[in-house]
């Protein structure tokens, strides 16, 4: 093979992993919840843990196996099941929470979390919270990861 062959077989490897790299990028995030939600405050680790030791109460949405594997320190179990999209326009009627095991008190501080930015269950118990009349609640949406990851308390 010339010289000329291989540079050009090479810039055509290079710019096809480019592009790989690239749209699989591209997959990965669009999966990602979005960056806010529409009545609810965003919340890193830091003001979810401000807001938790103020009162408000944890809401873990994940299933009961990933509550039992561990979970931020008193947070509540309330389970999202979700059969809808992973998308900011999910068809809630797909899916189910057990909005009763939230406290009665409707302006009661409820922070929101899963398993991160992939995970929609923290955004879509939210949502489903929001659209039950809860005034205060808060999207802790990097959630059980960021928690660990600064060392705040889990059980």
């Amino acid at each position: 093979m010339s010289f000329y062959s291989q540079s050009t077989v090479r810039n055509v490897c290079l710019s096809l992993t480019t592009a790989a790299v690239l749209l699989f990028a591209n997959t990965a995030s669009a999966a990602d919840t979005p960056a806010s939600l529409s009545g609810a405050t965003l919340v890193d680790a830091a003001k979810a843990k401000s807001r938790i030791d103020g009162g408000a109460k944890a809401i873990d949405a994940r299933v009961a196996a990933e509550y039992a594997e561990g979970h931020i320190k008193g947070a509540i179990s309330v389970a999202y099941k979700e059969k809808s999209a992973k998308a900011a326009d999910f068809d809630a009627s797909l899916d189910s929470i057990d909005l009763g095991k939230l406290p009665g008190d409707k302006n009661a501080s409820l922070v929101f979390y899963c398993n991160g930015a992939e995970c929609w269950k923290g955004y879509k118990a939210a949502s489903a919270a929001i659209k039950a009349g809860y005034k205060t609640v808060y999207w802790f949406r990097l959630g059980l990861p960021e928690w660990k990851a600064k060392g705040f308390p889990a059980e």
